[in-house]
């Protein structure tokens, strides 16, 4: 009978520090640092292969200078996606950025995005080679500009600032990104995001508002957007 007592007494040992170190992991992710990370540019022209080509070799044998920059800093986080990438940009010329995006859908990471459709066809627009790869690509149809700059990655992180993701704005003005976890904050783009996407839905929209061509069949084509590569 004793035996028996100090094998129950072992059980409810093992339990409690069981409980124990549940309670204790627990604790170590409501203390987890929040994400809050400021990135300011222009930035120095950098290697970004680390980030965009890790299939070459390693260390890369370029002459760019191998330094830590804003923009090696928001590729890493765009990067970082896992399942989703929502983005909602303005104008889209980079082609270090496009790389990022293309490499995301090709992980098959599912990749939206929301943009102008004034600035979408402009010279050196990537947004043609974003949808040419698959990604669904809405645009706005109203005469006010879809002027927002953010992108949310795997709804749980928020990028957003000042920066168009153009390759001017990133090496030669004064921009800022802003890189945040705050659930309330990244909840509140999200809603943004999915607004838009339903607003700018191509099978919803009237391109012939006046009356001028009332084909059903173009009207209706969820394909058709207004893309001159």
């Amino acid at each position: 009978m004793p035996r028996a007592s100090s094998w129950k007494l072992l059980g409810l040992a093992a339990f409690a520090v069981a409980l124990s170190l549940e309670g204790f992991v627990q604790l170590l992710r409501r203390r987890r640092k929040p994400l809050r990370e400021v990135l300011f540019f222009p930035a120095g022209i950098t290697c970004t292969d680390a980030e965009l080509h890790p299939e070459r070799p390693v260390p890369c044998t370029c002459k760019l200078p191998h330094v830590d920059s804003s923009l090696n800093r928001l590729l890493r986080h765009l990067l970082s996606a896992q399942q989703s990438l929502e983005l909602c940009v303005f104008s889209f010329s980079s082609l270090h950025l496009c790389r990022a995006v293309l490499l995301l859908h090709e992980r098959g990471v599912r990749v939206r995005v929301i943009t102008d459709s004034d600035y979408m066809a402009v010279t050196g627009s990537q947004i043609g080679w974003l949808r040419k790869a698959g990604i669904i690509v809405r645009h706005d149809q109203d005469t006010g500009y879809m002027h927002h700059k953010f992108a949310v990655v795997d709804k749980k992180i928020l990028i957003t600032g000042s920066l168009n993701w153009t390759s001017q704005a990133i090496q030669g003005n004064k921009e800022n990104i802003l890189v945040v976890d705050d659930t309330v904050i990244v909840q509140a783009f999200i809603d943004e995001f999915e607004k838009l996407w339903e607003l700018y839905n191509p099978a919803t929209f009237d391109f012939f508002p006046n009356g001028k061509n009332s084909s059903p069949t173009l009207k209706n084509d969820p394909g058709y957007v207004q893309y001159h590569p």
